[in-house]
């Protein structure tokens, strides 16, 4: 049989052949570059980065990073997901020397967690939705706002980004529950820290956060 480029019969040695993987995308230079002047920023592990820390890099490093093309390399390096992940996780912002300097703002985690959670669950929905929770449950916590202020606030017209937000508040709820809970049976038992751990088979360092 004679074959064509568009043709569609494949020969049996091809068949159950799994599809070439494509070629990784080239790393922008300036990200390189990054990586080695600030390891502790753009190394293994990403760090949020300060507001304003674009006119920070220019104003440093003038030669090695020209703004147009550090402007690019920067976008690149704050859509990626591990720079993501960073920001949801709670962590500061950081300055050049990798100092934290500022929280990142409540909406700033708000939104990367919900964007890991769009990027997961194609893959592992369930697994992506109980992370989701969890990280929202230590954001609603940080934030500063009772429940219903972040539910106010963050409020999706996406009905399963909306169920998300909901398992995560009521995740806060049952843990000031149990919080209110051991310290109400802690007054009531007089006993100390340790001993009271003891008693209830708790971790004394867990006790300790539980009792605080």
């Amino acid at each position: 049989m004679t074959m064509t480029q568009d043709s569609t019969v494949t020969s049996p040695a091809s068949r159950g052949r799994r599809a070439p993987r494509k070629a990784p995308r080239p790393v922008h230079p300036l990200l390189q570059k990054l990586f080695e002047l600030y390891p502790r920023l753009f190394g293994a592990r990403f760090l949020p980065l300060k507001v304003g820390v674009f006119e920070d890099l220019v104003a440093a490093q003038p030669q090695a990073l020209p703004a147009a093309e550090l402007k690019v390399a920067l976008g690149l390096h704050t859509r990626s997901t591990r720079y993501i992940e960073a920001v949801a996780s709670g962590l500061a912002r950081h300055d050049l020397q990798a100092n934290p300097v500022e929280p990142v703002a409540p909406e700033h985690v708000h939104h990367a967690i919900v964007e890991l959670y769009k990027r997961r669950s194609g893959k592992a929905p369930e697994q992506a939705r109980q992370q989701a929770v969890q990280l929202l449950a230590a954001a609603i916590e940080a934030s500063g706002l009772s429940r219903e202020g972040y539910r106010e606030r963050f409020t999706s017209p996406d009905d399963n980004l909306q169920s998300v937000l909901e398992d995560a508040l009521s995740m806060v709820a049952q843990k000031k529950a149990r919080r209110e809970a051991v310290q109400n049976a802690f007054q009531a038992s007089g006993k100390t820290v340790a001993e009271f751990a003891e008693m209830y088979g708790l971790d004394l360092m867990e006790a300790k956060r539980l009792l605080a």
